[in-house]
C-alpha cells in the first residue's frame, strides 16, 4: 500500500468515526492565501499534488481532485488515477458529491479553510440534492497527519515610512472613515497582505510571502483589534503603528468576535473565511457583505511605493540581464545546465542587489517540454531536466526587495528552436504588445482588456488557460487583488497606481511553453481635446525579449516600433548599470528590428 493510500485510509477511518460520508479538503489554510507554510499543506499531504490551487473530496469509497487549467498536465504526473478521479476546478463539487452519496449524507469541511461564499453556495447546492454540509469541530486531516511540521513563528519586520509613504495611523483613519461611509461600525480585515499594509509591517515566517499572519477588526475611528500570535509582534511595534492598536492572541478570536454583538461589521464573503463570519453572526453581530475596504487602497500605490517599485525593477533587471548574458555564453560553450542550476545562478545574481530579501515565488525554471506546464516547479520534479538543444527555456521568477516586488518571465532560445516555435512566440509577443499599448477609459476592468492579449492566438485557433495579468504588491504578495486581467468577469476597475502583470503565453503539451511577462503600472493618459479620462500602462520591467525568437515578418510596423522603443528604453536605463561583457550582450540583444528582418541564425 502506497503512502497516499495509507493517508486516504486514515482519513476514511476519521470519517467513519465522526459519522460523515465525505470530506472536502481545499488547497487553503485559515488565511485563504495562495502561499502558505509547510504545516498547512494539507492537500499536498493527502494527494501528492503540489500546485497552488485545487480541492480534493474523499468519500468512504472514492476520491476526486479538482484543479484548474494550469495544472491539467501536472496533476496527472503527481496524483494517482487509481486513487483520485481528475475533475476541473470550477465544476460543481456538489454535483460530484450528489452522484456518489445517498440523500441525507453529511459532508464535512473545516469552515476556516473556505470563504463564506463557498460555504453558503456549496451548502445550498448540496441541500438541493438532499445532502448536508457540516463544519467539523476539528480538522480531520490534522488528526491523521502525525508527522506534521511545527509552525514557524518569527517576529514581523517594521517597515519604515521611507518605503510605505504613509503612517499606519493615517491609513487606519482614512479607511475607517470609508467604513463609516458604508454604514458599518467596523470591518473585518482578513487578508494577511491587507493587514500587513495597513499596519506597515511585513511578516518573516512564510518563505517568499512577507505578510503578517493574523486578522483584525478595524473600527470607524481607526482603532484596530489585532488577532495574532503575540510572538509575531516585534519590539517597538506599539510606537511604530501609533495609538489605537490592541493586540489579542488568535486563541481569543471567538471571544473578540462575540464582542461585536449588535454592531454592523463589513466583511468580504469572498476573501474572509467562513468561520470568522459565522462567529460574528453567532455572536450577535450584523454582517454587511462587501469588499475588504483595505484591498483597493493597498492596490492603488502612492508615489513613494511606485518609486520603490521602479527602483526595485532597475536592480532586478540588472540581475536578470546578467543571468541571460551568462546563459547565452554557457549555451555557446555547449555547457547545458539543469533547471535547478539555472534557478540557483539567477538567484545568485539577485542576491547581489541592494535591498534584496528573498525570491517572490519559487522560480519556474522550465526546460523544453516542462515549460508546457505553466506553473511547473523543478523542485518537485524527481530530477531537474537539463536544457535540450533546439528548443526554448522558460524562466519565470521574481524578487522581494524592501522597496518593491518583481515578477518577470522570459522565454529564451536554446540553439535553433525552428520556425514553429518562432511563429508561436511572435503571436504571444504581439498580444503582449497589444495589451501594453492599450489606452482605455477610467472605469475599465481587466476582463474588458483581456482579449487584446489573446486576439492573435485566437485568430490561429490557439489560447492559453490562465489569466493574462494579476496584481502585484509593494514588498507584499506577488499575486495581489482585487484587480486582475482575465477572461473571468471582474468588476474592479483598473486605477492609477495599480501594478499588474502582462503575461500572455502558449503551451504545447510535451513540446514547449512560451510566456512573455512584464509588470506595468496604471497611469493617467491625458490627450488634448479628449472628452474622457483615459488611462494607460507604463512598463516597470526592463529586460530584453529574445529577438532570436521574433519572426519580424509577422509583425506590423507599429508593433516593431513598440519593441524597438522598449529596447531603447532598456538600454538607456539599464545600460549605465552594466559593464563589460554584460553591457555588450545587452547592446546586441536590443538591436533594432525592421519589417524586412528575418529571424537571425542562432550562434
Amino acid at each position: 500500500m502506497s503512502v497516499i493510500e495509507q493517508r486516504l485510509q486514515a482519513v476514511r477511518q476519521q470519517l467513519q468515526a465522526a459519522g460523515y460520508a465525505a470530506l472536502v479538503v481545499p488547497r487553503a489554510d485559515e488565511y485563504l492565501g495562495e502561499y502558505m507554510p509547510a504545516h498547512n499543506e494539507r492537500l499536498r499531504w493527502l494527494s501528492g499534488f503540489t500546485g497552488s490551487a485545487g480541492l480534493a473530496i474523499v468519500t468512504l469509497e472514492r476520491a476526486a481532485i479538482f484543479v484548474d487549467g494550469r495544472y491539467t498536465v501536472q496533476v496527472r504526473q503527481e496524483v494517482s488515477p487509481q486513487l483520485f478521479e481528475y475533475c476541473r476546478l470550477g465544476d460543481e463539487a456538489a454535483d460530484w458529491l450528489a452522484a456518489q452519496l445517498p440523500r441525507g449524507a453529511a459532508v464535512a469541511c473545516d469552515a476556516r479553510m473556505h470563504s463564506l461564499r463557498w460555504y453558503r453556495d456549496t451548502g445550498a447546492a448540496l441541500g438541493l440534492t438532499g445532502l448536508q454540509l457540516v463544519p467539523s469541530a476539528n480538522n480531520l486531516v490534522d488528526a491523521c497527519w502525525h508527522d506534521r511540521p511545527a509552525p514557524v513563528v518569527k517576529p514581523a519586520l517594521l517597515l519604515e515610512e521611507q518605503f510605505t509613504g504613509e503612517p499606519s495611523s493615517a491609513k487606519r483613519q482614512r479607511i475607517g472613515a470609508a467604513v463609516a461611509a458604508k454604514g458599518a461600525d467596523a470591518a473585518l480585515v482578513f487578508a494577511p497582505d491587507a493587514l500587513s499594509w495597513l499596519l506597515n509591517v511585513r511578516g518573516t515566517d512564510i518563505p517568499k510571502l512577507p505578510v503578517l499572519q493574523g486578522m483584525a477588526l478595524l473600527e470607524t475611528d481607526g482603532r484596530v483589534t489585532l488577532l495574532v500570535d503575540p510572538r509575531r509582534i516585534p519590539a517597538g511595534f506599539a510606537g511604530h503603528v501609533g495609538e489605537g492598536v490592541t493586540v489579542r492572541p488568535e486563541s481569543e478570536a471567538a471571544a473578540v468576535l462575540a464582542g461585536f454583538r449588535g454592531r454592523t461589521v463589513l466583511a468580504d464573503p469572498d476573501t474572509a473565511n467562513a468561520w470568522s463570519q459565522l462567529a460574528l453572526e453567532q455572536g450577535g453581530a450584523i454582517l454587511q457583505p462587501g469588499g475588504d475596504p483595505v484591498l483597493l487602497p493597498k492596490a492603488c500605490k502612492n508615489a513613494v511605493e511606485i518609486r520603490g517599485m521602479r527602483n526595485a525593477h532597475l536592480r532586478d533587471a540588472v540581475a536578470e540581464i546578467r543571468f541571460l548574458a551568462w546563459l547565452d555564453a554557457e549555451v555557446a560553450a555547449q555547457r547545458l545546465h539543469t533547471e535547478a542550476e539555472l534557478a540557483e545562478r539567477l538567484l545568485s545574481f539577485r542576491q547581489q542587489a541592494d535591498l534584496f530579501r528573498e525570491v517572490s515565488f519559487d522560480s519556474i525554471s522550465a526546460a523544453g517540454g516542462n515549460a508546457a506546464m505553466c506553473h511547473y516547479n523543478h523542485l518537485n520534479a524527481s530530477a531537474p531536466a537539463r536544457l535540450p538543444m533546439h528548443s526554448v527555456y522558460l524562466i519565470d521568477s521574481g524578487g522581494q526587495y524592501l522597496d518593491g516586488t518583481t515578477d518577470i518571465t522570459r522565454t529564451v532560445a536554446i540553439g535553433d528552436p525552428g520556425p514553429e516555435i518562432r511563429r508561436m512566440f511572435t503571436l504571444v509577443l504581439k498580444g503582449h504588445i497589444a495589451l501594453g499599448r492599450a489606452r482605455f477609459p477610467a472605469g475599465t476592468s481587466g476582463s474588458q482588456l483581456d482579449s487584446l492579449a489573446r486576439q492573435f492566438l485566437w485568430q490561429e485557433g490557439y489560447d492559453y488557460d490562465h489569466g493574462t495579468g494579476h496584481g502585484v504588491g509593494a514588498f507584499l504578495s506577488v499575486h495581489e487583488g482585487p484587480q486582475r486581467i482575465a477572461k473571468a468577469p471582474n468588476t474592479t476597475a483598473l486605477q492609477p497606481g495599480m501594478v499588474v502583470s502582462n503575461e500572455p503565453g502558449y503551451y504545447r503539451a510535451g513540446a514547449f511553453g512560451i510566456r512573455c511577462e512584464n509588470l506595468v503600472v496604471v497611469r493617467e493618459s491625458p490627450r488634448e481635446g479628449g472628452e474622457l479620462a483615459m488611462l494607460e500602462f507604463d512598463v516597470l520591467t526592463l529586460v530584453p525579449f529574445d529577438l532570436r525568437l521574433v519572426d519580424a515578418s509577422l509583425m506590423t510596423p507599429v508593433e516593431l516600433s513598440w519593441l524597438n522603443h522598449y529596447h531603447q528604453r532598456v538600454v538607456a536605463e539599464i545600460g549605465p548599470l552594466l559593464q563589460g561583457s554584460d553591457l555588450a550582450w545587452l547592446q546586441q540583444a536590443t538591436r533594432p528590428l525592421a519589417v524586412a528582418d528575418s529571424p537571425r541564425p542562432i550562434v
